[in-house]
């Protein structure tokens, strides 16, 4: 397929995958215009303050919601606290010392809370729309939230070790676990994109920088000082050359072979793949991938919510009413 029948397919399917996801059953964009007005400008204006006081936040509440959407579907479960019956998702491997930002989703609750008179406005539903205020106050374009999330009253420590992609995953493994969720190719390659912003650990990406082949060998040069071959797990280094910025320099860092994380590069191989193709597309065409991205994270946002009866609206996201 030729380069420009290749943009225009994938034009094609932005327009046809935006008006299949246009509107939900069970969620809807409207859910609090009556009952609480000023929920979402509440929300806008906290992620914005915590963005501005570290940039880094912005990618730290993006991937909560990410976090909190593989493991049992989008609803809240990675707020929990650990209780008697249940060990949480905090502890599990993916997320321990690492997901952060609990504070800003706490504080984004009380003014919730007072802004609408009541607890009204999920912590799942806070997630969702956390996530887009940060995409758009770190240059990103913005898209419509469904709402209508109700919140787990449990959560499960193995469910995450199980349902979030770690950074060793093959193409493969990557694949197959975003398909177990209902979504695709585009969607791995282009939510996989959200590594445009912050930081990883070192601990996730020791094994690329000291025994992959596919990786510039000045660019794991210079992640060796960082990242010792032992200790230092929890020292950072960013995903990408702009890692404060939402744009897709991600994916031109991956044309040099310069993906942080194995399962990065597992996105570009140079083989000719239809994941090849995107990532050379994204790269070139910043607008496509903003508004691809907007169609992807809230196809991501509608697995398995708990809505109607179900769940509940928890007066503290970090422990059951």
């Amino acid at each position: 397929m030729g380069s420009q029948l290749r943009r225009l397919f994938f034009f094609c399917f932005l327009v046809v995958s935006s008006s299949i996801l246009g509107a939900f059953a069970q969620l809807s964009a409207n859910y609090y215009d009556q009952a609480c007005p000023q929920a979402l400008s509440t929300i806008k204006t906290i992620v914005e303050h915590a963005i501005e006081r570290e940039p880094r936040m912005g990618a730290s509440l993006l991937r909560l919601h990410f976090h909190d959407c593989f493991v049992n579907g989008c609803d809240g479960s990675i707020l929990l606290d650990d209780t008697n019956e249940f060990v949480g998702e905090k502890t599990a491997l993916p997320n321990i010392n690492s997901v952060r930002g609990f504070e800003v989703v706490d504080e984004i609750k009380a003014a919730l809370d007072s802004a609408c008179y009541g607890s009204m406005v999920s912590c799942a539903d806070i997630l969702a729309v956390a996530a887009r205020d940060s995409v758009v106050a770190l240059g990103g374009v913005s898209y419509e939230v469904q709402l209508g999330r109700k919140d787990a009253r449990t959560a499960s420590k193995d469910a995450a070790n199980n349902g979030i992609p770690p950074p060793f995953f093959n193409f493969s493994s990557l694949l197959s676990s975003f398909q177990a969720k209902g979504l695709t190719l585009e969607d791995l390659v282009v939510l996989t994109g959200a590594h445009t912003i912050g930081l990883a650990q070192c601990r996730a990406f020791r094994n690329r920088i000291y025994n992959d082949t596919n990786i510039d060998p000045a660019y794991s040069n210079s992640l060796r000082a960082q990242c010792p071959p032992s200790g230092g797990d929890g020292n950072t280094a960013p995903l990408d050359g702009t890692t404060t910025r939402f744009d897709t320099v991600y994916y031109s860092d991956l044309l040099q072979a310069k993906g942080l994380l194995h399962s990065d590069q597992e996105l570009f191989k140079g083989d000719g793949s239809a994941s090849d193709g995107l990532v050379r597309y994204y790269s070139e065409n910043q607008q496509a991938f903003w508004a691809v991205f907007g169609v992807s994270i809230i196809k991501m946002g509608n697995i398995s919510p708990l809505t109607g009866t179900n769940g509940e609206i928890r007066l503290n996201c970090r422990k059951m009413n």
